[in-house]
């Protein structure tokens, strides 16, 4: 489990292909190796994975081919970023919201407005159907940031990054057609995924009546 509070950012520093499976070496922080094992789950821009090998501070994970396909980390290349948070322990705070690290689609980065203060990103959904799990006010899990969601238009939406957000992790740094990986919230999924089932049964239970009543 993961809050989407980005903890600092980690580099490529080496990437080992096989066909449809991959290794990447991530640089960290001593902070964000501390008391790290074989086995722990790191989220990679919000991609839960597995640490398969420790040395010092140099961290390898394995991807597989159902990730590099649903998710950006296929076209990482050495010397890029990637938000790292390690995975939560009881009693940690929630600061953001409770994220799986399981990646649902992807998104591009459709329009940059700066400021001063703040940055507004707008995403376009590479899957127009998901969108109904993106609303107004609603979580979303952008490269594994915890975000609000802004305003929502067909099948793009907007965050705001404060300052913080905007250094802290790479996505203050991306750039025009730039793909960042998505998770959806699971309470909102669930509600509308019921709101659907419900809605659908009320619609076929009236049918019938119809029906039943021409007969």
């Amino acid at each position: 489990m993961f809050t989407g509070i980005v903890q600092g950012k980690g580099q490529v520093i080496a990437i080992e292909d096989k066909g449809d499976f991959r290794t990447h070496i991530i640089e960290l922080s001593p902070e964000l190796t501390k008391n790290l094992e074989l086995g722990a789950s790191v989220a990679n821009n919000g991609c839960c994975l597995t640490v398969t090998h420790i040395n010092d501070n140099q961290i390898s994970f394995d991807l597989v081919k159902e990730t590099l396909r649903l998710t950006n980390l296929g076209e990482l290349t050495v010397g890029s970023f990637v938000n790292i948070e390690r995975a939560a322990k009881y009693g940690d705070e929630i600061g953001g919201h409770v994220m799986s690290g399981h990646i649902a689609t992807t998104a591009e980065i459709a329009k940059i407005v700066k400021s001063e203060n703040n940055l507004q990103v707008w995403f376009r959904l590479f899957d127009k159907e998901l969108m109904k799990y993106i609303l107004h006010k609603g979580f979303v899990g952008i490269d594994g940031i915890s975000l609000t969601i802004g305003e929502v238009v067909n099948n793009r939406f907007c965050v705001h990054l404060i300052p913080e957000t905007r250094d802290r992790t790479t996505l203050g740094y991306k750039r025009l057609g730039d793909k960042v990986n998505i998770e959806l919230d699971s309470q909102t999924q669930a509600i509308v995924d019921t709101v659907e089932r419900v809605m659908a049964q009320q619609a076929l239970q009236a049918s019938l009546q119809v029906e039943s009543q021409q007969e």
